[in-house]
């Protein structure tokens, strides 16, 4: 099944995610609540369409890629519910709404994450219509972008020594395991499902991790305008802590995102993956609002 709207993919995944976990009232207390709310939080869904239009661009109907895809976006969200906590950034808002913590207490908020993290990993275990060896290899990769090498590292990095001057290097070091590891593997993993042979995955990889490190910087621009509540998530956050924003300056700053984007776009046509994913991933720029 192609499906010709962006935005149709969009809502195709916002279905299948509330069918991939149980129905609230399944799960002991506000369980099933808690993750439903951190889950299905209005969001760009810019992950699992790097799924989704990754594999459409090497010839895979988008049905095959969907419940990969949908992963991809549990695992987001169970990443921003403990980013979120008090121990760690201590955020009011997320997507434009009370962060999960805040509405059903914390530990209702890190089992949420903590079932969305594992149920990722058995939907892929579980994925229709792709081959055994392509489900392990998809696990094992989830595994390295998610694990020590990954996001918990990344916000181990991001906790330590946050009001320690960084070079421009530190930051994209630090970026790139806060957000381009998921990314690059949400189109890795389309990539793969779509048949791309292993320089295509490659360059996937790579036009997913410049679009991450220009994604971040986007994120740290948002993060020293004023505009409170309406960008969707706190504002302020990142005061005293070296960012590229603050290290470059604005005007480097959003040069440095459109060299990232050049980059992505290079890395693209080497693939030969003119078309709407790049056009996707450049739309998620154009605007103030985070697209987390």
């Amino acid at each position: 099944m192609f499906i010709h709207s962006v935005e149709a993919l969009r809502l195709h995944v916002d279905r299948r995610l509330a069918e991939l976990i149980p129905a609230p009232g399944e799960e002991p207390g506000r369980l099933g609540e808690a993750a439903h709310y951190a889950l299905l939080a209005p969001g760009k869904r810019f992950r699992p369409l790097l799924t989704l239009l990754s594999a459409e661009a090497f010839g895979a109907p988008t049905s095959r890629a969907l419940d990969v895809a949908c992963a991809m976006e549990m695992v987001h969200a169970a990443s921003l519910v403990l980013d979120d906590l008090p121990s760690m950034d201590d955020a009011r808002l997320r997507r434009g709404r009370p962060t999960t913590h805040r509405v059903y207490g914390e530990a209702d908020a890190i089992l949420a994450s903590v079932g969305l993290l594992t149920r990722a990993f058995g939907v892929i275990a579980e994925a229709e219509g792709v081959l055994p060896q392509d489900r392990a290899e998809l696990v094992t990769s989830l595994a390295e972008a998610v694990g020590f090498n990954g996001l918990v590292a990344g916000q181990a990095l991001d906790l330590t020594d946050r009001n320690r001057p960084r070079t421009v290097a530190e930051l994209d070091a630090l970026n790139h395991r806060k957000t381009s590891v998921l990314m690059m593997a949400a189109a890795e993993a389309g990539a793969r499902i779509g048949g791309a042979d292993a320089e295509g995955r490659r360059e996937l990889g790579e036009f997913a991790r410049r679009i991450g490190l220009a994604f971040q910087i986007r994120d740290d621009l948002i993060d020293v305008e004023e505009g409170g509540e309406h960008v969707g998530k706190d504002v302020g956050k990142d005061a005293g802590m070296t960012t590229v924003v603050s290290a470059l300056g604005p005007r480097a700053a959003v040069a440095a995102i459109e060299a990232h984007l050049e980059a992505a776009d290079a890395a693209l046509a080497r693939a030969g993956c003119e078309g709407r994913l790049g056009a996707f991933a450049r739309s998620l720029f154009s605007g103030r609002k985070a697209a987390a």
